[in-house]
């Protein structure tokens, strides 16, 4: 095995020189190993993070600062990085100190050795260096909270394409289930009736306008503080680079990305990650609820509700044959309760920066990319293997609303309160229902109590 040396102000170390990375992440890899994960898992982030350092190496070779060689060795090494296959290059852990300067480092070292490799055949820094070249007009405070920013941007996109999914299928279910007459309840007691479609209209409408606010949340995400370099003051860029790395970001994404207004702001504060955090957070409370819901109303068979039928998918018991349990909404719940957990992880991050940067930013990303790709995995599985092939049984449904003591409502609304308690409570005695018991006591004609209690009329 062919190794290498590399020394920096602490000593000297020696890597296998398979290894595109250098020192200083082989320091941060052996530093921070505590979780298993690493950088290389989050594709979006890298493919943000290697796409700035190119969009960075264009604008300097456009204002002179880079000569051309020496830019367009370090566009090629990004692009063959950008084509993908390199993850096992970016070892870190997620979780490390230094706001992220081993990432940034871990991304330098890896576009300096493949460039100086691709100009001379061999590994090293004396023709192209990490910091120097690969790293100009940056620092590791305005590159990445600019790739995190971006990297948002592209989890959304796939949550958003998720929650389409979901929201055709329930739209499905609105139209299928629209004459479906069932029991409503409140405070988990009968309430009066209501359609299966009505119902999941509520659901409908929760999915839609958690996808509408998170589309106006996702164009914040486009104003990124690249060119903030160390503080916010601009120091360490030359004249015409900000304008020049928006414009190739720009040409290379196909996004309008623009600066922040206000530079300290983007390095001091993380507010948006709360936006989206909270915004995460609502969107799996109320997945949440509606897998609750499925649970509650397809169980059974024999007692329970039984008022829906969810798809079978496996066995449920070890021990019990023929139980089927739901394990889908249960696999939604448990998603969701993560995903409100990692909510309380960000805010305490944004909440424990500073001064002039926020350094938490690792476990921000960590958490929203959790919270993202769980969301986005968990939406498309409830989708198609639960809400695409939920059943009603219809007769089930029917006789809860047409046997409810809630429909003695109807009594109250057309005589008065007292009456309709008193009616309640004489179709309980004699275990009948409302209509039956406005027969039996004179309160209504047959033909009057048939008209005036028809679930299908009450919906």
């Amino acid at each position: 095995m062919k190794m290498r040396t590399e020394r920096d102000a602490l000593g000297e170390l020696t890597l296998d020189d398979a290894c595109y990375y250098g020192i200083q992440t082989e320091r941060a890899r052996q530093n921070f190993a505590v979780s298993g994960r690493t950088i290389g898992e989050f594709p979006r982030y890298l493919w943000s993070l290697v796409t700035i350092k190119k969009a960075a190496a264009l604008a300097n070779r456009d204002v002179g600062a880079l000569d051309r060689e020496t830019a367009e060795a370090v566009v090629k090494a990004a692009d063959i990085v950008l084509a993908g296959g390199w993850y096992n290059q970016f070892p870190l852990d997620v979780f490390q100190g230094g706001g992220g300067t081993s990432t940034n480092m871990n991304a330098n070292e890896v576009l300096a050795n493949l460039a100086q490799e691709l100009l001379t055949g061999n590994k090293g820094y004396d023709r192209i260096h990490p910091n120097t070249h690969v790293n100009m007009c940056q620092s590791t405070n305005d590159v990445i909270p600019s790739a995190m920013k971006l990297a948002c941007w592209y989890l959304l996109e796939e949550l958003l394409g998720s929650l389409a999914v979901l929201e055709e299928a329930a739209a499905q279910k609105c139209a299928e289930f629209a004459d479906v007459v069932k029991l409503g309840r409140t405070c988990l007691q009968d309430a009066v009736p209501l359609t299966l479609g009505q119902e999941f209209s509520g659901y409908l409408a929760l999915i839609q306008r958690q996808k509408e606010r998170l589309v106006q949340l996702q164009r914040d995400f486009l104003a990124i503080p690249l060119g903030a370099t160390a503080v916010g003051t601009g120091m360490g860029t030359v004249p015409g680079y900000v304008d020049a790395v928006f414009s190739h970001l720009r040409e290379l994404t196909g996004l309008d990305i623009k600066q922040e207004a206000n530079l300290f702001d983007g390095l001091q504060n993380g507010d948006i990650y709360i936006d989206l955090s909270a915004r995460l957070k609502a969107l799996a409370a109320g997945l949440s609820k509606m897998a609750t819901d499925f649970r509650i109303l397809s169980s059974g068979p024999r007692a329970g509700f039984g008022e829906i039928v969810l798809p079978a998918l496996q066995p449920g018991s070890s021990i019990m044959p023929g139980k089927i349990n739901p394990v889908i909404p249960e696999l939604v719940n448990q998603v969701c309760y993560r995903v409100i957990g990692n909510d309380v992880t960000v805010t305490m991050a944004v909440e424990g920066g500073e001064l002039d940067l926020n350094v938490w930013e690792p476990v921000i990303i960590t958490a929203i990319f959790d919270s993202c790709t769980l969301l986005a995995n968990t939406m498309k599985l409830f989708a198609e293997k639960c809400i695409a092939g939920i059943r009603a049984d219809r007769a089930v449904c029917r006789e809860y609303a047409g046997t409810s003591l809630a429909l003695s409502a109807v009594i109250a609304a057309k005589f008065d309160y007292p009456t309709g308690s008193k009616l309640a409570a004489y179709a309980r005695e004699h275990d009948i229902s409302i209509q039956q018991a406005s027969v039996e006591t004179g309160l209504l004609s047959a033909e009057e109590a048939g008209e005036l209690l028809d679930p299908e009329k009450l919906v």
